[in-house]
């Protein structure tokens, strides 16, 4: 194999196939960088048995050929080499040596036959929606996916299709985000989990913030493949009985909040300044009297805020993680949420002012004088 290509476009692409890649494993093979060089151009793949992500460039290739180069080491060599043009070339023996300007590497590589066989979908059906909405979308409900759990499909967030519309849900045992849109849809209703690592790989790959730029995915019975950007990115789905969210959702509520949400979360970070990951204190909230008090105790001592609200029905009393709270409030995409509370034992609802495009849900902590 040999050819010649850019320097700067042969190092963005393996960085971002090198995310693919595994760093963990018994495997050499995928540990490294499928290079494939054909016709014009240079194919590069990164799998770790679950996620792959590949892309192609465009190369001076004078001879075809492949080979398995180790991403970590190959991704530092192409950011460290002078800008211009690097030329590649390896023989029988999966010698590699990279060259530019007076810079010069021998690599030893792997044959290209060793490396595993990407999952194909087959069968399924496409969806199309805009890079920025589905990253903002993303982004409203990462947040609340599980990191550890007993349960795997709630490491993932959970699609749902009907006719127009999208929905992606999530949830942890302690918080809920649901974010829902209308898009251009057709087909059949339908729901899959996809792992949250997967969605946040592609959305650093949608880095396009035009209205026009769009992500397709297919979905099979297995896998989910995802074309952004020149970008493949295909997946394996979470399988498993997710969560009946719609059942975990209060369909009433005794006290309803009109706040300002930026004067919400400074309010919940003032008092959460003295709050720390070893003490594992709360934030208590006093809804009442068109005011939100927000305090909180610890060891070091106790804090004190408030922010002006509307505020209809009971007086409530209520503890939160303010972590879990914070994260809620930070995703919201309106200047003034809509919270829905059911006393000092029920969840709270985070809602835009009107609709419910966003609902997020998040138990409260019972208070000590609760208990």
């Amino acid at each position: 194999m040999k050819f010649q290509c850019s320097t700067a476009l042969l190092s963005q692409a393996c960085q971002n196939v090198q995310r693919a890649v595994s760093t963990k494993t018994s495997i050499p093979a995928v540990e490294g960088i499928l290079i494939k060089a054909l016709g014009n151009e240079l194919i590069l793949t990164g799998y770790d048995l679950e996620i792959s992500i590949k892309t192609s460039i465009n190369a001076g290739v004078e001879e075809q050929g492949s080979i398995i180069l180790n991403a970590k080491i190959l991704c530092e060599i192409l950011r460290n080499l002078p800008d211009g043009t690097v030329k590649f070339e390896s023989d029988d023996r999966n010698l590699a040596i990279i060259t530019s300007g007076n810079t010069k590497y021998q690599i030893m590589g792997i044959a290209a036959d060793e490396y595993p066989e990407l999952p194909s979908v087959k069968g399924g059906y496409p969806i199309v929606i805009s890079q920025k909405l589905l990253r903002e979308m993303v982004r409203q409900t990462i947040f609340a996916v599980a990191s550890t759990d007993s349960k795997v499909v709630y490491t993932g967030i959970k699609f749902e299709l009907t006719e127009n519309e999208i929905k992606l849900i999530a949830v942890d045992g302690f918080r809920m985000a649901i974010r829902k849109e209308t898009i251009d849809y057709k087909g059949e209703d339908a729901s899959f989990i996809v792992p949250s690592k997967t969605l946040s790989e592609v959305i650093k790959l949608a880095v396009s913030d035009d209205g026009e730029d769009y992500i397709s995915m297919d979905i099979g019975k297995r896998h989910i493949l995802f074309e952004l950007g020149g970008y493949t990115v295909t997946s394996r789905l979470l399988e498993g009985e997710f969560l009946n969210y719609k059942a975990a959702i209060p369909v009433t509520a005794s006290t309803r909040v009109k706040i300002d949400t930026k004067s919400f979360i400074n309010s919940i970070e003032r008092a959460s300044l003295i709050i720390s990951d070893k003490t594992k204190s709360l934030v208590s909230c006093i809804f009442d009297d068109n005011m939100v008090k927000v305090s909180s105790v610890a060891s070091l001592g106790t804090a004190n805020d408030r922010a002006e609200a509307e505020i209809d029905g009971n007086r409530v009393e209520i503890g939160f993680n303010n972590r879990y709270l914070l994260d809620a409030l930070k995703a919201c995409d309106s200047d003034v949420v809509r919270i829905e509370l059911n006393g000092s034992i029920s969840p709270i609802l985070i809602l835009p002012p009107e609709g419910d495009s966003f609902v997020f849900l998040v138990l409260p902590v019972r208070l000590k004088k609760n208990d």
